[in-house]
């Protein structure tokens, strides 16, 4: 604490130090002080007769400097010999010289005085020398820390602007590949549906021009006409399977069983020339989804396979129990990490180069010649496994073959008991129950009540939900609503619940030319309603109906 001070002093009586006149004034100054209080008080000051002039000679060295100090000291020696006091003690007498012996006692007392205050001072100064040049340092090195901080800045903004650009060109080239695809996708699509529309179109007008005359030959050109149709609707059904927005029926499902029902199917599927394997897990986990799609997917994958192999090899069939973990996922963008069913299906064929595997699942992308395949087989498996919550895969070499694997999420409840086949067989002439259809466009409604007509039912139909609500009103009670889902006015849905209010046993069966997907994110359908999407054969709506009627409330 004294010493801080003390430099604090010495700090701010810099400017007497450097001023040498200042110095000698505050050392006259002190001097004469000392000799006036030894004068005014000779007992109080004894003893050493140069004794009142050490603390001057102290004081001034200290604030004014050394130079000061030896002013002091001199101006003090003046004094003594000028204004001489004797001593008040013999002690400090020398015995031969007693003068000369006081002023070689003096002068050893003011160098040593002088000495220390020096080395003091110069103690001081290189404190106050060193603390500087810390604050220079520091001062440097501030400097040199915002200098690195703009050239950080600089530099990471120039990556900012790297990456924005590099961005806007990956967006520039996604928007081509995504124009690409799109162009790619409505062709195939133009060029499918006009060769369905010709078979359609042609057949139809042949039929019409046979009908009269030649029954057997129109009759063959109407069953042409409606083998142009279902193409159609299984060409929509792609599509929708790869936008992932087929309708799904998902159920729990045991898939080893799935694929022991399949082997004669997949047998007589890929010839003779290819030896079938099938590895199935023990103990392998339900999984949750549409047993029909996944027969599909399956069959697909394998008939690829086949077309892989022309001159024979091997096809394996394989189960297990997967559990991806969170590497996995990061590694695959559209795999999240859980437990899956895994069914892999592989070939020792020709295999697929890597820009092939790249596109391999794009719709109307197909490596095969022209006429052999439509390039919507991949692309329809993959819409299928992504709409239910998995993940595919490929492996492939060229030369050695290709292996794509299906992630199906575990399905956790019981296996329900194996259920009956639903019934198809059209129902009786005399069939007594009532159908209401409710159906805006004239067309599909005319459609729609002369098929169930055909299949035996009483039908009465409504061209709209107000039509149909004052039906039922008018103490018509129907057994069944077959109703439209998106109307104008009211949906489906509405409909059948204020039908419900009135006839709380009446079954309901929605129809749409929407997607189940689409028809389950707008609102209007609840995942336990029972749907038949359009387009629809009489042989699918006999099943629907029946069913629907045979369900219980």
């Amino acid at each position: 604490m004294l010493i801080s001070r003390a430099r604090r002093f010495y700090e701010r009586t810099a400017t007497l130090r450097d001023n040498l006149a200042a110095g000698g004034a505050f050392a006259m100054a002190t001097v004469a002080l000392a000799l006036l209080a030894r004068l005014l008080f000779p007992g109080a000051i004894g003893g050493f007769p140069f004794l009142a002039f050490i603390p001057p000679i102290l004081v001034t060295s200290f604030v004014c400097g050394w130079r000061a100090g030896l002013i002091a000291a001199v101006l003090g020696a003046l004094a003594r010999w000028y204004f001489y006091v004797p001593a008040t003690s013999a002690v400090f007498e020398g015995p031969s010289n007693p003068s000369l012996f006081n002023l070689w006692l003096y002068t050893f007392a003011v160098i040593v005085i002088l000495t220390l205050v020096g080395v003091m001072h110069l103690a001081f100064r290189d404190f106050s020398l060193s603390e500087r040049a810390r604050e220079i340092l520091n001062a440097k090195l501030e400097m040199r820390v915002l200098e690195r901080t703009e050239a950080l800045e600089a530099a990471n903004q120039r990556l900012r602007d790297e990456a924005a650009s590099r961005a806007a060109a990956e967006a520039q080239i996604r928007q081509m590949q995504k124009m690409e695809a799109v162009g790619l996708l409505t062709g195939g699509i133009a060029h499918d549906f006009n060769n369905m529309l010709a078979i359609v179109v042609g057949s139809l007008d042949i039929a019409k021009r046979h009908l009269m005359g030649d029954r057997e030959k129109a009759e063959r050109f109407i069953a042409n006409a409606m083998e142009g149709a279902q193409r159609g609707a299984q060409l929509t059904a792609r599509l929708l399977a790869f936008s992932r927005q087929q309708p799904l029926d998902p159920r729990p499902l045991d898939t080893n069983a799935l694929i022991r029902d399949m082997s004669d199917l997949l047998t007589r599927s890929i010839g003779e020339s290819i030896r079938l394997e099938t590895v199935l897990a023990p103990d392998l986990w339900a999984t949750f989804s549409d047993a029909s799609q996944l027969e599909n997917a399956v069959i697909n994958l394998c008939v690829n396979s086949r077309d892989a192999m022309p001159e024979g090899g091997r096809l394996t069939l394989e189960t297990a129990n997967v559990t991806l973990d969170d590497a996995y996922a990061a590694a695959n963008m559209d795999a999240k990490p859980g437990d899956f069913v895994m069914i892999a299906v592989a070939d020792s064929g020709s295999g697929m180069a890597p820009e092939v595997i790249a596109r391999a699942f794009d719709p109307f992308f197909t490596t095969k010649d022209t006429g052999k395949g439509t390039g919507l087989g991949l692309s329809q498996v993959y819409g299928f496994v992504r709409q239910s919550e998995g993940h595919v895969s490929i492996e492939s070499r060229l030369g050695v073959g290709t292996t794509i694997r299906i992630f199906l999420p575990r399905y956790r409840g019981l296996l329900p008991p194996v259920a009956v086949a639903s019934r198809d067989v059209p129902a009786s002439r005399n069939n007594p129950e009532l159908v209401l259809v409710v159906e805006d466009e004239e067309r599909v409604r005319s459609m729609s009540v002369e098929a169930l007509r055909s299949l035996g039912y009483s039908v009465i139909a409504a061209d709209g939900p107000e039509h149909a609500l004052g039906l039922v009103e008018s103490g018509i009670a129907p057994h069944l609503l077959f109703t439209d889902v998106v109307m104008p006015g009211m949906s489906g849905r509405v409909l059948a619940e204020r039908v419900k209010a009135k006839l709380p046993d009446i079954k309901v069966l929605f129809t749409t030319g929407y997607s189940r997907a689409a028809a389950l994110e707008d609102g209007t359908l609840d995942r336990r309603m029972a749907l038949l999407s359009k387009p629809f054969t009489i042989e699918q709506l006999a099943t629907k109906i029946r069913n629907a009627l045979d369900t219980p409330a």
